[in-house]
This record gives structure tokens, C-alpha cells and sequence, in this order.
């Protein structure tokens, strides 16, 4: 059969992989697809070819990504410049070319997937996004096709390198939050600008799609509940450590009996978990089904080689697929488009969860017994409690508690209210807490 021919919308770091692995390993990818995969186009402003192997491959290399797309030549588009525009316009007038996408765009499509995918259907394409999330770990395909018989309980996942090395960092080597952001900086892992790695945005956006994936429900990115890392404290993950935990940037995903959490935030896990184990820059995602129980994936959440390795591998379904009824493929968010739910995405305030509390308070008496007669006035049960001496000479002391499990709203009243003490100095650090074992 006549090689497929694709058009490369990117040569930075994922599109310059993806040329080495569709290069390199030509022979073993035309034998898994069935027929030779080809870069007939390629589109960059910039690129910096002494990095890319292959390079001499491609048929064209130009600077207009709309070029390529319009070529009728070209039958599979391969988005790889990011962002929201013009991806989203290049996607669609792809799709509306009648030509297939592959994407590592997790921001496109956690925002625009609906639109995208219903715009697919209309013109019997396949959308592939595999390397959307977690790199080369191929979670997608896990939970569309290898977890297909099970009901999905809930997911947890350590989905961005870059707030993970920092907290390895910290617990490692005693570092404070700026440095070991600075490191990360240095080494490449975080962006001058790291606010959607830190923040937790670049995380909500790949926990957006596996929600999807694991519930059957439409995309919903802005009901996704986000916090950063940025004030995590080095004592914070002292004190995880003192009490059996680690602090991880977690992406939680949870079927509960009033809808679905979507959260990310930094939690606290008991530290002989396999998750809490996963350190640097390393990506795994950890999920819960009715029948085969607890799964785990793990593996370079970036990079260019693995990423390309996703990209590639939805490029070979692709092209295996391209000669069959539309109506037979595998659904792009694994269930049928007309079996979404509307099982809504729950508020924070609703979900219920425990918390471990760090506070400054006078070192007087009656403060600690304000402060648990608070926590009891709004339902909250202490499970632990450290308070650290005060040095000499110092009239503050640090109180850390570990609290069960209590609905979020209720805790909320209670911080608030705690932090209205004249004897409590600061705000209150809350962290929330996660025992990943049912």
C-alpha cells in the first residue's frame, strides 16, 4: 500500500521527536500499521535542525501551518505548536478538509474537545491525543480500551514533572520553594514563566480529559477546582515526613454519591503508597475500577522522544483505521458521543476529604482548647496533633493537626473563623489529605 502521508504543524521539541522516531523507526512502524507513515509537509517558524534526526526526510518545510492543512495531498494533520490559537483553528479546518488530527495539545483539548470531537463525527475523522496526557505514558488508551469493562471509581495522578521535582526536591535536600523552582528553571524542567506547571492549571487540564475518559462526561475544564504549590513550606513537608506522609501535586478525579470531583491540589498520602514513591520529574497515574481493582501507570510524563513515542503510536491507529466505517471506531472520550452524562461536576465546598492544618498561634493558655472547641463546633474530629516548642525567648508556637475526613465547606468556616483569633498569627496552611486505598 501507498505510504500515508502526514503534514507537521511543529518542530520544537515533541515535533522535532517526532520526526527522530518516525525516522528511526520506520521499518517497525510500517510493519505495526500495516503501511509506511511519511512527513510529506512539515510548518515551522523556528526550528533548530542540528537537533532533529530525520529532518532530511521530510518532503517540504515551510513556514505557513494553513499551507499544509489546505494540501490535499496531505490525509493525517499532526498539531504540535500548543497553545489555543490558531490550533483550534487549524484543528478544525483539518477536520472540515476531511483530514484525521493527532495532538499533544492538552489545553486544546480540555477547553475546545467538545467542539473538536463533535466536528469529527460530522465528517467521519478520527481525532488522536494520546500525548495530550502524561507523555508517553499511554493512559488514554488504558482507560478507553484497556479498562473498557470496568466501572471507574476514581483516579489519582502525578501529571506534571515540574511540580513534582520540586517537591522532591524540598523533601530531599531541605530546600525552600524558591530554590528548588530555580533549579527546576536551571535543569530546563520549568518554564521562566512556571505559573501553569506550579499553579496546577497545566495539571487540571490533563485531569480534565481523564474524568472524561473515566466517566462519560463531556469536558468541563472550568469546573475543574485548582491549587498550586507555591505555598507549600519546607517545614510542611518536614512535618508530612514526621507523620508517616509525603506532600504530592495530585490530580484527583472521583465518582461520589452527588456527582464528580475534579480537583487537583497538593495532598497528603501515606508514604509506603507506590504513588507517593514516584519522584523528579517522573509522571504515574493511579486508577481505581470496579473489577480490576487498583492500576498504576508510570513513566516520563515529557520529553521528546517519549512524547513523540504517544504521538507515533496514535499515528499507527490512525492509519489502521483509516479504511474503516467511521461508526465502528473507538469513541474519542470512550463512551458513545449520545451516551455522555450530565452527572455534574461537584464544588469544592462539597467534597469531603481529610486535612492536615499548620498554624502560628501565642503561645498562651486556652488557645489550643479555642481552637479544638472550634473545629467541634463545626463537626471537624481531630485525628493528631503536634505542637512544636517555642524557642527561647519566642512567644509563638506552631501547631500542625491531622483532622478525618470532613465535608470542605464546613472546614472552610472553620479556618475562617480560626484565623479571626487574636491569638492565631497568619493564615492557616491547609493541605488536604488522601489515603488512596479504596
Amino acid at each position: 500500500m501507498e505510504p500515508v502521508k502526514i503534514g507537521l504543524l511543529g518542530l520544537g521539541t515533541v515535533g522535532g521527536g517526532t520526526v527522530t522516531v518516525l525516522t528511526r523507526n520506520a521499518r517497525e512502524i510500517a510493519r505495526r500499521a500495516g503501511r509506511g507513515i511519511e512527513i510529506a509537509r512539515a510548518a515551522a517558524r523556528e526550528y533548530r535542525p542540528e537537533r532533529i534526526q530525520g529532518l532530511d526526510q521530510i518532503g517540504q518545510i515551510g513556514d505557513d501551518p494553513f499551507a499544509v492543512v489546505e494540501d490535499p495531498s496531505i490525509q493525517i494533520i499532526v498539531e504540535l505548536i500548543g497553545g489555543y490559537s490558531p490550533a483550534l483553528e487549524l484543528v478544525l479546518r483539518a477536520i472540515d478538509t476531511g483530514k484525521h488530527v493527532v495532538t499533544a495539545n492538552k489545553a486544546l483539548i480540555a477547553k475546545h474537545g467538545n467542539e473538536i470531537f463533535a466536528a469529527a463525527r460530522d465528517r467521519g475523522v478520527m481525532v488522536g491525543f494520546e500525548a495530550a496526557v502524561a507523555g508517553g505514558i499511554p493512559i488514554i488508551k488504558a482507560l478507553r480500551e484497556g479498562l473498557a469493562a470496568n466501572h471507574i471509581e476514581w483516579i489519582a495522578g502525578i501529571i506534571n514533572g515540574t511540580g513534582n521535582f520540586i517537591l522532591t526536591e524540598m523533601r530531599d535536600k531541605g530546600r525552600a520553594f524558591a530554590d528548588a523552582l530555580a533549579e527546576a528553571q536551571a535543569l530546563g524542567y520549568a518554564e521562566a514563566d512556571p505559573t501553569f506547571d506550579i499553579e496546577g492549571i497545566d495539571a487540571a487540564h490533563k485531569l480534565t480529559i481523564l474524568g472524561s475518559l473515566a466517566f462519560g462526561i463531556p469536558l468541563q475544564f472550568e469546573r475543574c477546582f485548582t491549587e498550586g504549590i507555591s505555598r507549600i513550606e519546607a517545614q510542611d513537608v518536614a512535618n508530612a515526613a514526621e507523620l508517616g506522609y509525603r506532600i504530592k501535586h495530585l490530580g484527583i478525579a472521583r465518582r461520589s454519591p452527588g456527582g464528580i470531583e475534579l480537583r487537583v491540589h497538593p495532598t497528603l498520602i501515606p508514604e509506603r503508597r507506590l504513588l507517593a514513591n514516584v519522584d523528579g520529574v517522573m509522571n504515574a497515574v493511579l486508577i481505581k475500577g470496579d473489577a480490576v481493582g487498583p492500576t498504576l501507570y508510570y513513566g516520563a510524563g515529557a520529553g521528546a522522544l517519549p512524547t513523540a513515542s504517544s504521538v507515533v503510536a496514535d499515528l499507527v491507529d490512525v492509519t489502521r483505521a483509516l479504511t474503516t466505517d467511521p461508526t465502528n471506531r473507538v469513541p474519542h472520550l470512550a463512551f458513545q458521543p449520545d451516551e455522555l452524562a450530565d452527572t455534574p461536576v461537584l464544588t469544592m465546598d462539597a467534597i469531603q476529604t481529610s486535612y492536615y492544618l499548620r498554624l502560628t498561634a501565642l503561645d498562651r493558655p486556652g488557645v489550643m482548647a479555642r481552637i479544638a472547641s472550634i473545629l467541634g463546633e463545626e463537626g471537624i474530629s481531630i485525628e493528631a496533633i503536634k505542637q512544636k516548642a517555642p524557642a527561647a525567648g519566642e512567644t509563638q508556637v506552631t501547631l500542625v493537626m491531622l483532622t478525618h475526613r470532613v465535608i470542605e465547606g464546613q472546614m472552610n468556616r472553620a479556618i475562617a473563623r480560626i484565623e479571626a483569633l487574636d491569638s492565631v498569627q497568619g493564615a492557616v496552611v491547609r493541605i488536604r489529605m488522601e489515603s488512596l486505598s479504596g
